[in-house]
């Protein structure tokens, strides 16, 4: 395959399972937009986290939510659990690595927050005791997945599972479609 092929494969294929995606799950990204709206609306927080690019991703997000996307308006609460190397070290050095984000929800997460988690597999075992640490405490839990959800699936209030193996194209369309939630928010919550 030349670079011209494979640039134009890569790409098409992207495109169709974003097609796929927005055919088949836009009832769900609305109903998750809709956790997102009621929960800062409420004057809850909005906490995401996630490993490796998916930590990227959630550091990402809350920012697009402190700071802005697409228009200058109030700040909204969110928080990147995936920030304070402090805290990460010190508690994967103490108490492990599975729980440097469920010490933190413990620590901050309140009823009336959401938990927001990126994993491509839903089987990292760090975002699952997240997950278990927010049920304890009444906080929903949203859970961005791919390759069919895994465990974490199964503890969220509510998951949206892009379809697909590739870890790329699963993060891929986790952004894109966190930008669209972000958007329909803050043009419901502008001002």
């Amino acid at each position: 395959m030349t670079p011209l092929e494979q640039i134009r494969a890569s790409l098409e294929a992207l495109a169709g399972l974003a097609a796929r995606v927005s055919a088949d799950q836009a009832e769900e990204i609305a109903a998750i937009a809709d956790r997102f709206e009621a929960t800062l609306r409420g004057g809850g927080t909005l906490y995401f986290a996630g490993n490796g690019g998916s930590a990227a991703d959630a550091q990402h997000l809350a920012t697009e939510y402190v700071v802005r996307y697409q228009t200058t308006r109030p700040a909204m609460r969110a928080v990147a659990l995936t920030t304070d190397t402090s805290l990460l070290t010190a508690c994967a050095n103490d108490m492990g690595f599975d729980e440097v984000f469920a010490r933190q929800v413990e620590a901050l997460a309140e009823p009336g927050d959401l938990l927001v988690l990126h994993s491509t597999s839903g089987e990292s075992p760090n975002v699952i005791r997240a997950a278990q640490t927010a049920k304890a405490r009444g906080v929903a839990v949203v859970a961005f997945l791919g390759r069919g959800g895994g465990h974490l699936k199964e503890l969220a209030d509510a998951a949206l599972v892009i379809p697909a193996d590739d870890t790329a194209r699963i993060q891929e369309l986790h952004l894109a479609i966190e930008h669209v939630i972000c958007d329909l928010v803050e043009g419901r919550l502008r001002g």
